[in-house]
């Protein structure tokens, strides 16, 4: 496949209704080998959603004993014991080449520094009167940071989420990751765990890891957070045990939205582009510009720099089914595109990157010139790369240190500023037809009225 038939240009309007649109986490396409595959799990046909239904309900009631059966069914794997030995992490830091020690290093110092910029403290509002309300910030206690194996396995996803974690305190923090045939998580993923400090790994995936994690079995305590990325079973998982724990986000495939004028290197978009599209024959890289000759330009490039890349097949699919360029009038007609879709990573190769800042609503990150460029954001940058996907950045955040807190309200209230409010709330109370509430409210009032009328003189 040459780039031109990989990246077709549409025009915006066709745009909103195809490549830009967004469809839910249930619209999963269920494709022969994916329905293959839950058929021989389960011996019957299900819904992906159907399917980790089942599995969840099976891991809190028998703990251990499914995750077992589970992870001999899906991974082909036995196991005698779900957590991996500490020792095994040391061995697989010490065993990694000098410079990719350093460069976790690096990751994790550069992760930490920025998320120790973020505020944490609480606050307590003083009235004259010597009443008080406010809030008091505690971190969780503890977290599950899951981190796929499979055939790429990120140990970046890892320092991304667990490194905001310590730096909010969080007392446990554990990780659940896929054994490979032998029963051993990827190596470097445990070298990464190492790195940060950890001492707790899980050698079991999928949607089970994620019931473990939020039920608890024998073996593996509850927590009271899971954050981190997965295939749909995991993010399907997670969005069904939402409110027995919380969690990060429900990630679906990663994306890139680039925007670039006439001046932008057409080398370097595209190669931007296809950065990501390696992720996953799912991702998403898309390039808004106004400027056809750059858009030709990137189209070519695409073909002639993907015959070096040892992911092309996965590339050419990503950017055949999900990828494009779209053709708009000008730069503002491609920000109303970039705040409509919503991207995860919003990238700015435009000559002047900050003009068009203020104009940005919706992104999960916003890069900068061709400087700040997204492989920097996935490991060294600084901000955490978990950031929200399909189309969520209108509403949700990037992981950040205050994912892993929580607040507690105070409420330090002096008897005449209760006196003073009380009435109101005994009106609300009535109005809602809770008249126990009312009582409490008015015995405050009636006994504050007593004491007045027997320590007059």
């Amino acid at each position: 496949m040459t780039g031109k038939t990989l990246l077709r240009i549409y025009d915006p309007a066709e745009a909103r209704t195809t490549l830009l649109a967004r469809n839910p986490v249930d619209d999963v396409e269920v494709t022969p080998t994916l329905a293959a595959g839950i058929k021989r799990v389960f011996g019957e046909s299900l819904t992906p959603d159907q399917a980790v239904r089942r599995l969840l309900i099976d891991v809190r009631r028998r703990g251990d004993a499914a995750l077992g059966e589970w992870t001999q069914r899906i991974d082909g794997v036995s196991l005698d014991d779900l957590r991996v030995p500490s020792q095994d992490l040391a061995t697989a830091y010490a065993a990694l080449a000098p410079e990719l020690r350093h460069a976790l290093q690096v990751s994790i110092e550069r992760v930490r520094a920025f998320h120790q910029k973020q505020p944490l403290g609480g606050w307590l509002d003083w009235s004259s009167d010597g009443s008080a309300l406010g809030q008091i910030v505690r971190p969780l206690e503890r977290v599950g940071v899951y981190t796929p194996g499979g055939r790429a396995p990120y140990p970046s996803t890892l320092i991304m989420c667990v490194v905001p974690a310590q730096v909010a305190g969080v007392e446990e923090i554990v990780v659940a990751t896929p054994p490979d045939p032998h029963g051993q998580p990827a190596p470097i993923i445990l070298a990464a765990a190492y790195a940060c400090g950890l001492e707790t790994v899980y050698r079991v995936g999928g949607a089970q890891a994620i019931a473990a994690l939020a039920y608890g079995t024998q073996s593996i305590p509850r927590v009271d957070k899971i954050v981190g990325p997965g295939n749909i079973f995991v993010v399907l998982a997670k969005r069904q045990v939402y409110g027995m724990v919380d969690i990060d986000g429900l990630p679906g495939p990663t994306e890139t939205l680039v925007v670039a004028d006439a001046q932008a290197d057409p080398t370097l978009v595209a190669a931007d582009l296809l950065a990501q599209a390696e992720h996953d024959t799912l991702a998403s890289a898309i390039l808004l510009t106004p400027s056809r000759p750059l858009a030709e330009a990137v189209q070519v490039e695409i073909g002639r720099q993907m015959e070096n890349l040892s992911r092309a097949e996965v590339i050419a699919e990503s950017l055949h089914q999900q990828g494009g360029i779209v053709l708009c009038t000008d730069l503002d007609e491609a920000l109303d595109l970039a705040n409509l879709y919503a991207a995860e990573h919003l990238c700015l190769h435009v000559a002047a990157p900050w003009d068009l800042v203020g104009k940005v609503r919706h992104a999960g990150g916003i890069f900068l010139g061709e400087h700040s460029y997204e492989v920097l954001g996935d490991y060294v940058a600084g901000p955490t790369h978990v950031m929200p996907t399909m189309g969520t950045a209108r509403f949700a955040s990037p992981l950040s240190v205050r994912d892993f807190t929580k607040i507690i309200s105070l409420f330090a209230l002096s008897e005449d500023q209760a006196s003073q409010i009380g009435e109101a709330a005994q009106t609300l109370a009535e109005a809602e037809g809770l008249t126990a509430h009312a009582a409490a409210a008015a015995k405050r009032q009636q006994r504050r009225k007593a004491s007045q009328v027997e320590s007059a003189p």
